[in-house]
């Protein structure tokens, strides 16, 4: 079952999301993040910190789980 990450906006980035979602501990440290571990957004590879997530995205990240946008 994913984690569900509730939103209070339309979108979040990925890279706020990750800190959210508590991968991370900092904002800064999405980038060096991304560049090591991969995400899958939809079932397909995505590394861009400024992708945006909208309610009904999952996102998995293998070693660190599974989650599921919600409103």
């Amino acid at each position: 079952m994913p984690e569900k990450v509730n939103l209070d906006t339309e979108f979040i980035t990925l890279g706020q999301f990750l800190k959210l979602a508590d991968v991370i501990q900092t904002g800064g440290m999405a980038k060096w993040f991304l560049s090591e571990h991969d995400v899958f957004i939809n079932g397909e590879q995505d590394q861009r910190r400024g992708r945006k997530l909208r309610s009904g995205d999952e996102i998995r990240i293998p070693g660190f789980g599974e989650f599921v946008i919600t409103e």
